[in-house]
């Protein structure tokens, strides 16, 4: 026989087996076969003893009950951004940028702060916690004090372009019609983006807002011109 037993004959393997294990005329001994049936049905019967045995020794056991979500019942029921479902961030962010100052990130977390703001302040741990569940093209989980940031950043960037937009129309730089074409623009992206969050405007709300926002801006026109007229003197 060779090394990797390729021409090894197999008539002498064969003649190799002891007579115990096949008989002298080659047939297996049947009482050895008999005895490892039994031993099978033994082995078999002990591992059921067993299984019925731990059965029993848990009587009445419940099922466990599935595990209790996380996830704050107000923030299961919020339904901002919905209509954003499958938006990413970079083509929010695009969108907003050619329009505004503020980021995908401001706006959305200023809206979260409006909403969730109680008598003892805003509520910036939930808001950071569950911001993916919160909106849709929001990934990440926030600190509170990322979230107190893009807050702040956000509020600093309206204070700075409402005054942009008050010098704008008081230094005379706009004619009355192209405050007016000002004011529309605005006024329409800021309604869009009110309808994307999930707000309901109705005519007579967009009306008032419309009529509150233009009596302002009167306003600020006929004090501008005071000044000036002040100036002149």
């Amino acid at each position: 026989m060779d090394e990797d037993g390729l021409n090894a004959d197999p008539a002498s393997d064969r003649d190799a087996e002891s007579p115990a294990e096949t008989g002298l005329d080659g047939s297996t001994d049947a009482s050895e076969t008999t005895d490892s049936a039994d031993t099978s049905a033994d082995d078999s019967s002990a591992v059921a003893g067993e299984e019925t045995t731990d059965e029993a020794a848990m009587p009445g056991v419940p099922d466990p009950e599935p595990e209790e979500s996380d996830v704050p019942d107000d923030v299961q029921k919020y339904a901002r951004f919905t209509k954003m479902d499958g938006a990413q961030y970079d083509r929010v962010n695009e969108f907003l940028r050619d329009r505004t100052y503020i980021t995908a990130r401001e706006w959305a977390i200023a809206r979260l702060c409006a909403d969730f703001r109680t008598e003892t302040g805003v509520e910036m741990t939930k808001i950071g916690e569950n911001l993916p569940e919160l909106v849709p093209f929001m990934t990440d989980t926030y600190t509170p004090q990322a979230v107190n940031q893009a807050r702040s950043s956000f509020e600093d960037k309206v204070r700075t372009a409402g005054a942009t937009f008050l010098y704008g129309a008081m230094c005379d730089f706009f004619t009355a019609e192209e405050l007016d074409d000002v004011m529309y623009e605005s006024t329409e992206v800021a309604k869009f983006l009110l309808e994307v969050e999930g707000v309901d405007l109705s005519v007579e709300d967009e009306l008032e807002a419309e009529e509150r926002i233009s009596s302002v801006m009167r306003e600020v026109r006929a004090a501008s011109e005071e000044l000036r007229e002040q100036d002149e003197e």
